[in-house]
């Protein structure tokens, strides 16, 4: 469990018993996941595959849930894309933005993946149009590097060069 500057704000891995909180969490949150034209296919997939993505995960990510007490308020994940350098992907529920969250929540797992898995760079991809995900990126280190069609790259430098 990561602890965050925010009373009761905690990042917990995922693991196959939150399935069913997590699908709840995006179903009801489908219209916010998708308004930027991400998350599609997040919204789309049933129970069923959100569970057996635990039992046998296709992918080597980090996955954390965003909990304020025993809620499940949305989720961060890191990518171990080339280590020491990871992706991160992150969203939380529309009730719960505009709280300072998602900025206290990524501060606690940048500092995780500093000193826990000596990561050295951390990249983030924003959706055109996503300002409040942009500017929690902003507020936490990270500098746009690159824009593509659909999206902006981001990037949060950890660790000098030796």
């Amino acid at each position: 469990m990561l602890v965050t500057s925010i009373p009761n704000l905690v990042l917990t891995p995922l693991a196959e018993h939150h399935s069913l909180a997590l699908y709840e969490l995006i179903q009801e949150n489908s219209a916010h996941l998708t308004a930027h034209g991400d998350y599609e296919d997040l919204v789309a997939a049933p129970l069923a595959r959100i569970a057996a993505e635990f039992k046998r995960p296709t992918n080597s990510n980090l996955r954390f849930g965003i909990f304020v007490g025993w809620q499940l308020v949305g989720s961060m994940d890191l990518v171990p894309v080339a280590p020491p350098r990871y992706g991160l992907g992150y969203w939380l529920g529309e009730t719960s933005t505009g709280k300072g969250y998602a900025t206290a929540a990524l501060r606690a797992l940048i500092e995780f993946a500093r000193t826990e898995l000596r990561a050295t760079d951390i990249f983030a991809g924003v959706t055109h149009g996503n300002w409040r995900s942009r500017a929690v990126l902003e507020r936490v280190g990270f500098a746009a590097v690159e824009i593509f069609d659909k999206y902006q790259r981001f990037h949060c430098r950890l660790a000098l060069d030796p």
